[in-house]
């Protein structure tokens, strides 16, 4: 009879000289040996992130085949947040290659948006300027106004003015800002004087919107106007916009002719314009990586990514994603650039105080 005594993690068979049969620990050998190497797991991972890199350094390449590539360049900053989602997975992975594929992304990352993660704004301005898209469904316009006056700003900006919204917005501001022109549905109230005041054609077309967008309809067709503010510095040419709507609908997917159209146009406006100072305040319902505002963003810069802090993304106003709302500048100085606090409107307004070169 062949007697047996058991030992941790194995058994020694008395027979054949006590020799070990360590199974646990063979079979560890053996799933440890199987194992790929640490650069050769998640491969599958370091791929994607790869792909990512290349999908935001690349994106003025992507199709705008229905507005996808207008689509990724709005929600373009908003790509980061994949490349912890892929370190986790690259550390649950224990995989070398995918840690340092990373590296990919997070350099475009930090290149196209890393200037915007520090304050970059100085002390002194000479004018301060908001923009403000007031809402056509704004529940309490004479609120709103006392809010813009409080915000003390000099030249004030208002856009989706509704005829019914207008004259609370002319009483509410009339003390503060004894100049000021409404042209359609955007605004420009000033507390220095005004002059050279008239509409900017923007080729305003709704297609397809029209029936889906019916407010959009009542507000008109007039969007954008242009006036020369006399300043102690000399002449400022003052731009107001809303650009057209975007919209995801069935059959277009992203659609944006109607913003496109009216950029294009307004950035022809702006190329014309024989001020050397100027100043373009709106709702371009655009970022500034948007490939269709590049007409305006090839002559302009921005103020918040010139004297910003931070991405100071305006709109929804309950939980800002996208800045849509811009103050844009050519032949001045920004010096600040914030975003103002909520109103009765989608959209928060933004601020700017400026100087002269």
């Amino acid at each position: 009879m062949t007697g047996v005594d058991t030992v941790e993690h194995g058994t020694v068979d008395q027979d054949t000289g006590g020799q070990v049969r360590d199974e646990g620990i063979l079979r560890r050998a053996i799933r440890l040996g199987s194992r790929p190497a640490p650069w050769r797991r998640g491969l599958v991972l370091a791929g994607l992130a790869v792909l990512l890199g290349l999908l935001m350094g690349l994106h003025a390449e992507i199709p705008n085949v229905g507005g996808l590539g207008s689509l990724v360049e709005t929600a373009l900053p908003w790509f980061g947040l994949l490349v912890p989602v892929l370190l986790a997975g690259a550390l649950w992975r224990r995989s070398a290659s995918a840690v340092v594929a990373l590296r990919v992304p997070v350099l475009v990352w930090l290149n196209l948006f890393g200037g915007l993660l520090g304050d970059k704004s100085h002390a002194g301005g000479e004018l301060t300027l908001v923009s403000h898209n007031v809402g056509a469904d704004n529940p309490d316009p004479a609120g709103t106004a006392r809010d813009l006056v409080a915000d003390g700003a000099d030249v004030l900006a208002l856009e989706e003015l509704t005829p019914q919204a207008r004259g609370t917005y002319e009483k509410g501001l009339a003390k503060a800002y004894p100049y000021h022109s409404v042209q359609g549905t955007v605004g420009l109230w000033s507390k220095l004087p005004l002059s050279d005041v008239r509409p900017v054609d923007t080729e305003m077309d709704y297609g397809p919107l029209a029936a889906t967008k019916p407010e959009d309809t009542k507000l008109g067709y007039n969007r954008a106007l242009r006036a020369t503010v006399a300043t102690d510095r000399g002449p400022l040419a003052v731009y107001v916009a809303h650009l057209g709507s975007v919209r995801v609908l069935p059959r277009t997917g992203f659609w944006t002719d109607s913003r496109d159209r009216n950029a294009n146009a307004l950035a022809e406006a702006v190329a014309a314009e024989p001020n050397k100072r100027l100043v373009l305040l709106g709702d371009l319902n655009g970022t500034m990586d948007d490939r269709a505002l590049a007409g305006l963003t090839s002559r302009l810069h921005s103020a918040q990514e010139e004297a910003g802090d931070g991405f100071g993304f305006s709109w929804p106003a309950k939980f800002p994603v996208a800045r849509i709302d811009q103050i844009l500048v050519r032949g001045v100085t920004p010096e600040s650039s914030w975003v103002l606090p909520a109103t009765g409107s989608d959209h928060l307004p933004v601020a700017a105080g400026i100087s002269w070169s």
